[in-house]
């Protein structure tokens, strides 16, 4: 089986996902207790934690038996380098505006 790659905004899209990175932000979690927290069947919690890992939000390392989710940062810059896009773009269109406004209070 194969799983299509998401971008970055698919992904947090689904709800779900979007609290699994939420829980992961506070510590480290091993994939059963994270699918302890969601009434869904486990293979959906282990195709959500696929989807996340397959986009770089998150790690996982096998300890012993279990396997532990953490946080990862690429995923998260691909969404911190769209709003970063558009953050310069308002800027430069306040700042264009502010120029106008302080031209016009010179006049």
């Amino acid at each position: 089986m194969s799983t299509q790659t998401l971008d970055a905004f698919q992904v947090i899209a689904d709800p779900s996902r979007r609290q699994m990175l939420m829980m992961l932000s506070k510590d480290s979690m091993t994939i059963n207790s994270l699918a302890e927290n969601f009434d869904m069947s486990r293979p959906a919690v282990s195709k959500h934690i696929k989807i996340l890992y397959n986009a770089g939000f998150i790690s996982i390392t096998d300890i012993g038996r279990e396997r532990h989710c953490v946080l990862k940062q690429d995923g998260f810059n691909e969404l911190q380098d769209f709003i970063n896009y558009f953050d310069k773009f308002w800027n430069k269109k306040l700042q264009k505006l502010q120029d106008i406004l302080n031209n016009k209070s010179k006049k």
